[in-house]
């Protein structure tokens, strides 16, 4: 699930084996722990998005069975890198989320002119509340209900950082009349948090709306709880209701060490009528992908999920066998294909190495990197041998670095992690490694930390840390109650570590069986597997998809990997068309509709200029 103030990182966890965290309790709220422990939506979204928007090379122009209709610059060559977000398309019109790129102050939706499709032109903006910004997930959908006849836009609303004013859930615009836009509802969505009331509702990711009868509903990301599938009726869109909220960490969840990864949260959906039945197709990140029946959308109930193979299929295959790692499994947005027989899914990856790290011993184990820190990769390791110092929160107990002991190891707890990586660097560390508390969230479970500092950190397991630190002692035990081992004392000489990055690819898109849950194929870009475009090409993940609805074709938006159009069948998925303009193209959104001329077009959001028009012109 970006950003010139968020940190460039991913949520990477070491060695090809991973202990997965234990996903929320059910009918709790996961949100940033007091100590800095990113631990939903929200914060995996805050710190994993300097992602979307970074400039940094692209690939070479290509056009293979893909006509350029038309484009529109909306900044008229002005530097805006990462504004435009997502597309939506209704009739004449296009309909373009702004970013918080590259500043944050309000976003919105650019309406634009595509009556002509060889030259589009803009002509309005609808501004989102100030400390605003819009990003996946905007639609345009034609609703005909007791209380409303007309075209809605519905869009998400995030809050721009420090933000007092900001609102969040979703905002419906009556845009029957395109020129005249008419906002109905702004900032609606859950507004309670722990069962407290407050003024803003919860921030929103995504968002998607579908009529059912006289009906409508609009399903969307909640980015602030565990029960994250917010669904709201909406067919009064000047009054709408939310009626449940729903989780699907649970059902979701992966056997362990089959995902590199474990913070299980929904990123997107869609809903389509299959077989008489309200279907919802959620892309559940660390979770992949379910089925739920919501033909009552006051009590969604589950259907089936995919499960990630315990081995990555793309890096064995291109390898041919010398990579056996786990999967990404970055559940990120899926769509199902014309004849309800397949879906297709995309797999985000933002970072195309991951990190392996062993002990002097020769143990394995496995860390996640801090937020806003030194990242380990290509050009960066943390190596060398280890102290105990203890919770580190008070920089006068620290013993200072030394040329045996150049790497910190700190016990999680009583203070946030800033303060313990901070106080370690002043005393001369080189890098810090985090081990787990006890108690609720502590123990195994894994967390990624929000944390600035000049050093590499990196948060493990407490028997890891216990492993590091001289090893397990006998008896050693930990709970959730808060009981178990003490940690070692302040001083203790641990064995060496070395932490390194290897080169794993970027994301990449899955084929799977709408029936059976399982999966058929996986289609990615060559350069996305070579360790030579990791870096100076741009990002060369996958984002979005939009299935063709009379042909097996799938349209798909790859950032700087460009346009690219993909067949699909029992056999598995095939290259049939790309794009790329000269100068490069960043896509993020992708629409395919068909235009009042009769034509069928695919609308691809740019996040640098605006808008592209494409054309698919192959057998």
């Amino acid at each position: 699930m970006i950003k010139p103030f968020y940190a460039r990182t991913a949520l990477v966890l070491v060695s090809a084996l991973m202990i997965a965290a234990a996903a929320p309790a059910a009918g709790s709220v996961s949100r940033l722990a007091d100590d800095g422990a990113i631990n939903s939506g929200k914060e995996t979204h805050a710190h994993d998005d300097a992602q979307h928007g970074v400039s940094e090379g692209h690939l070479p122009p290509t056009n293979n069975n893909v006509t350029k209709i038309g484009n529109i610059d909306l900044f008229a060559g002005a530097e805006e890198p990462g504004r435009i977000a997502d597309v939506a398309v209704m009739g004449n019109y296009a309909y373009l989320t702004a970013f918080y790129a590259p500043e944050c102050d309000r976003g919105g939706v650019y309406i634009v002119d595509i009556s002509d499709p060889t030259s589009p032109k803009q002509v309005s903006k609808i501004s989102s509340h100030v400390g605003t910004f819009s990003g996946e997930g905007s639609q345009v959908i034609s609703l005909n209900t007791p209380s409303f006849t007309g075209d809605l836009l519905i869009y998400q609303n995030e809050i721009c950082p420090g933000s007092k004013v900001g609102v969040g859930g979703i905002t419906l615009i009556d845009v029957t009349n395109p020129l005249k836009p008419k906002k109905l509802v702004e900032g609606f969505g859950d507004f309670s948090v722990k069962g407290k009331s407050q003024t803003h509702s919860n921030e929103t990711h995504s968002a998607f709306a579908w009529q059912d009868g006289s009906q409508a509903y609009a399903v969307l990301v909640d980015n602030e709880e565990a029960e994250d599938i917010d669904i709201i009726d909406i067919t009064n869109p000047s009054r709408p209701k939310l009626i449940s909220e729903t989780s699907l960490a649970d059902q979701t969840k992966q056997p362990n060490g089959a995902v590199h990864g474990d913070a299980a949260f929904l990123h997107d959906m869609v809903v389509k009528e299959i077989d008489g039945i309200q279907t919802m197709l959620v892309s559940y990140w660390d979770g992949g992908y379910a089925k739920l029946n919501v033909e009552n959308p006051a009590s969604p109930q589950f259907i089936a999920d995919t499960d990630f193979a315990a081995v990555d299929p793309v890096r064995f295959e291109v390898t041919n066998g010398a990579q056996v790692i786990s999967p990404e499994g970055n559940g990120h947005q899926a769509e199902f294909t014309r004849d309800n027989q397949f879906f297709i899914a995309t797999d985000e990856d933002f970072d195309p190495y991951r990190v392996t790290a062993t002990m002097g011993d020769g143990t394995a184990f496995t860390a996640v990197q801090g937020s806003d820190v030194p990242q380990i990769n290509v050009n960066t390791t943390l190596a060398g041998d280890t102290r105990g110092v203890g919770l580190a929160c008070d920089a006068a107990t620290i013993l200072p670095a030394d040329a045996s002991h150049t790497v910190a190891v700190i016990e999680r707890g009583v203070c946030d992690f800033a303060v313990k990586v901070q106080n370690v660097e002043a005393k001369g560390y080189l890098g810090a490694i985090v081990f787990n508390r006890t108690g609720d969230g502590g123990c195994e479970a894994l967390v990624s930390m929000l944390v600035t500092a000049g050093i590499p950190a990196v948060f493990v397991s407490r028997t890891d840390g216990f492993r590091i630190l001289g090893g397990l002692p006998a008896g050693y035990s930990c709970d959730a109650s808060g009981a178990g081992t003490a940690a070692p004392p302040v001083g203790t000489d641990g064995q060496t570590v070395d932490l390194k990055a290897v080169f794993d690819g970027w994301g990449y898109v899955h084929l799977y069986d709408a029936n059976t849950m399982a999966e058929v194929d996986q289609y990615y870009l060559p350069e996305g597997q070579d360790p030579a475009f990791a870096a100076g090409f741009g990002d060369l993940s996958v984002h979005e998809v939009a299935t063709d609805p009379d042909e097996d074709l799938a349209y798909v938006s790859y950032y700087a990997g460009g346009f690219r159009v993909l067949s699909y069948g029992p056999t598995g998925l095939k290259e049939v068309g790309s794009y790329i303009d000269e100068g490069g193209n960043n896509f993020w959104g992708v629409q395919v509709y068909t235009h009042p001329n009769g034509q069928k077009y695919v609308l691809a959001s740019d996040r640098d200029s605006g808008l592209y028009i494409l054309q698919y012109t192959g057998p």
